[in-house]
């Protein structure tokens, strides 16, 4: 596949860079999008209405490493049935190019050839309603994995409206509690000896998991802080730039963007990039003690701001409940 053949020749050049990686997966998406419009167009006639194709976890944050799997969705501003016929298929299209291009389909279906995550833009009201009145423990995991969607193509007001339609009609204290308490768990990283804690069975004993251990506590917390502030980008990195100091100054905010870019970057360099899982995993033996102590304190910085902001959201829950 010349798509596939495209990502292979190009890899090499961004792969030890975050941001240039990040530029080149959606470069790479954007050409299937846009061969899949072809060949639905081709199958079923021209686009029927304005639409917007989304993408969410590690590539709505900018955050995907050398391989990723898929998260995505569509939008569609129509409501006919042949219009949700023209936009499923187109999903199942890009479901399927995003595959032969190296991206591995999602194991929850959060893709756009599932109907639940590709809807007319009422129906996508409808159902964010429906999970913000439940808040069941699987609502509030859904309305966690939106909070990240980021338009890759076609309308982005899509996406906006109904991200602030969450922000205006959730309970918001509610909302951020609930949403934490769906990502309190963190991994600790180093043990009381001060050494890495790495996996103790499976493929990847005496590897260390880079991606629950060391990226999501920096991810879940800024998260967290973006919803408090009613804020519409996706990527932490952008998160951070555009939080107000209300509960972090702008020096400590510049300190952990610092701090998670090179943690993404050393991802880049050190994990045996083979396949998707492989690139969660650090294999720690191989690391200089210099290495080592760098890992450990960007491990840290990240525990201790998920733990600042777990005070923060516990503090103002007693608060509320007094």
């Amino acid at each position: 596949m010349e798509i596939r053949k495209f990502r292979d020749d190009k890899m090499n050049q961004a792969s030890h860079d975050h941001i240039k990686l990040n530029q080149l997966h959606d470069e790479i998406m954007k050409k299937v999008i846009h061969l899949a419009l072809k060949q639905t167009a081709e199958k079923l006639g021209p686009l029927p209405c304005p639409f917007s194709f989304f993408v969410m976890g590690s590539a709505g944050r900018f955050e995907q490493s050398i391989w990723s799997d898929q998260d995505h969705g569509i939008i569609y501003q129509d409501d006919r049935v042949k219009t949700k016929v023209y936009f499923l298929e187109l999903g199942k299209e890009i479901s399927r190019g995003l595959f032969q291009a190296g991206y591995a389909y999602c194991d929850g279906g959060v893709m756009a050839s599932n109907p639940l995550w590709c809807k007319s833009l009422y129906e996508w009201h409808q159902q964010l309603m429906k999970w913000i009145l439940e808040f069941s423990w699987e609502s509030v995991r859904y309305l966690l994995i939106f909070i990240d969607a980021r338009t890759l193509v076609g309308d982005e007001e899509f996406v906006d409206t109904l991200k602030n339609q969450i922000y205006q009609t959730a309970n918001k204290d509610q909302l951020v509690k609930k949403m934490f308490n769906n990502t309190k768990y963190l991994r600790n990283g180093i043990n009381v000896f001060g050494k890495l804690v790495t996996e103790t069975y499976g493929p990847y004993a005496g590897w260390l998991n880079i991606k629950e251990i060391g990226i999501l506590p920096y991810v879940n917390a800024i998260r967290l802080l973006a919803i408090k502030e009613n804020l519409l980008k996706t990527p932490t990195l952008e998160r951070l730039d555009q939080l107000s100091e209300l509960h972090f100054s702008d020096i400590d905010l510049d300190f952990f963007k610092h701090q998670f870019i090179k943690l993404l970057n050393f991802r880049l360099i050190y994990c045996n990039h083979t396949n998707y899982d492989s690139g969660h995993y650090l294999p720690v033996a191989h690391l200089s003690k210099e290495q080592s102590k760098e890992l450990k304190d960007m491990i840290k910085y990240g525990s201790a701001l998920f733990h600042s902001v777990r005070k923060l959201i516990e503090k103002e829950d007693s608060h509320a409940n007094e």
